[in-house]
């Protein structure tokens, strides 16, 4: 009698399945990581300068915010305890969201755990089904996914493309509009004109969700942020707005908020399920925030170094051979996007610059278009000019090596071509 054979289990298909993304070259690995002053990493315990970091301010190992922390877990321990409902809602993160409402010169703010909980968990909580949503095309991971989490009808409009999203709100008879978008784009680096986009939601009585995760800090004055550098906060403020940040960029810290019209926020605070059923922040970490907000606003010196950095590296990039295809997206803000192309070369393009000591990630797709994978630089106000002398002096001798490469595949072509008809 012979036993019957079990089918193969779904879970047989999964080391396969790894094999086909690393086989397109979309295996993404972790790395071990220590900070070794100023942009200095240690990677795999190896000295690494850094270039991937999203602290964009320098501020992640400012010696006031870990003194504040360790001064808070003499008051408040170390966990929270509870939900934010239950008994979680502790002094220090009630007095943050004074503090952040009156940075960011809006009415009211509440404060996140995390940047994707809180995008992930607000918008389900504004709009439904029946309801429309209007998201740029090149909106972060956790703006597209609290959309689906939704239900609302989902308009995905050209990146930045507003005569686009005009048609589309036009041509909606939903009576509840949401208009979703990046302040700054992660990927790209690009800033979206904000009073347009409000703008068009006065038109057509839509409410406006900006996140603001790359633009906090950095923009406007204090650092106040995209919205404020808009205009649009204090007495300008719409109540159309809603303005959501993290707080584990520029910051230096963890967590987010969002901010805007009191009773928007209360109707968050009450349904937002990321919020209600979720274990508040330590508040160790609202403490280090409070004093993270004042170095922010007092700041300048380390903005205007880092605009400075910026400037630097998009001269210097300027001069990439031509031939390459390679292209540099236009962005004046910390995060510059140098366009390769195709999966391989951009991590060919990170391994160079690897084995001469930069730590610089590639960024392919799904995280960006097919065909756009890139070198993604992110500067801080912790590079020296000597540092992205370093990083353009590798891209340079990288782009070298290319270019011979590109040659000698040139000449061999021309090579077996000849002998083909001779």
């Amino acid at each position: 009698m012979t036993q019957e054979s079990h089918p193969t289990s779904w879970l047989d298909e999964i080391p396969g399945r790894l094999a086909d993304i690393e086989r397109a070259h979309l295996l993404r690995r972790r790395r071990v990581v220590q900070p070794a002053g100023g942009a200095h990493l240690l990677v795999d315990g190896q000295p690494m300068l850094a270039f991937c970091s999203n602290d964009y301010l320098g501020l992640a190992g400012h010696p006031a915010l870990a003194e504040a922390a360790r001064d808070a877990t003499h008051t408040f321990g170390v966990g929270s305890g509870g939900s934010p409902l239950v008994s979680g809602h502790s002094a220090a993160n009630d007095a943050l969201e004074r503090d952040l409402a009156a940075f960011v010169q809006l009415p009211r703010a509440l404060y996140f755990y995390a940047g994707y909980a809180t995008n992930t968990g607000i918008i389900p909580a504004l709009v439904g089904d029946g309801d429309a949503l209007f998201s740029d095309a090149l909106n972060h991971a956790c703006l597209i996914d609290g959309a689906r989490l939704s239900r609302a009808t989902i308009h995905r409009y050209p990146h930045a493309d507003l005569a686009a999203l005009e048609a589309q709100l036009a041509g909606s008879p939903a009576r509840r509009k949401l208009v979703i978008s990046d302040a700054v784009f992660s990927m790209d680096g690009d800033l979206i004109d904000i009073p347009a986009l409000l703008a068009l939601c006065e038109r057509y009585d839509a409410l406006l969700l900006l996140d603001d995760a790359h633009g906090f800090g950095v923009l406007g004055p204090q650092g106040r942020g995209s919205l404020a550098q808009a205009g649009l906060t204090g007495t300008t403020a719409s109540r159309r707005v809603l303005y959501m940040a993290t707080l584990g960029k520029a910051a230096g810290v963890a967590g987010a908020f969002v901010a805007g019209d009191a009773a928007l926020i209360e109707w968050l605070l009450q349904k937002t399920r990321t919020y209600i059923f979720a274990t508040a922040a330590p508040p160790l970490l609202a403490s280090a925030l409070r004093k993270s907000l004042e170095l922010i606003a007092t700041a300048d010196d380390l903005r205007e170094g880092l605009c400075k950095r910026i400037a630097q590296l998009r001269e210097g990039l300027a001069a990439l051979p031509p031939e390459l295809g390679w292209h540099l997206l236009p962005s004046h803000t910390a995060v510059q996007a140098l366009v390769i192309g195709s999966n391989e070369a951009a991590l060919a393009a990170m391994e160079s610059l690897r084995q001469r000591g930069l730590w610089v990630p590639a960024i392919r797709p799904p995280t960006v278009p097919v065909g756009t994978a890139r070198l993604r630089i992110a500067l801080s106000a912790a590079h020296t000019a000597a540092d992205v002398e370093a990083l353009l002096a590798a891209l340079a001798a990288h782009a070298a090596d290319c270019v011979v490469a590109l040659q000698q595949k040139a000449a061999g072509t021309s090579v077996a071509s000849a002998a083909a008809t001779a």
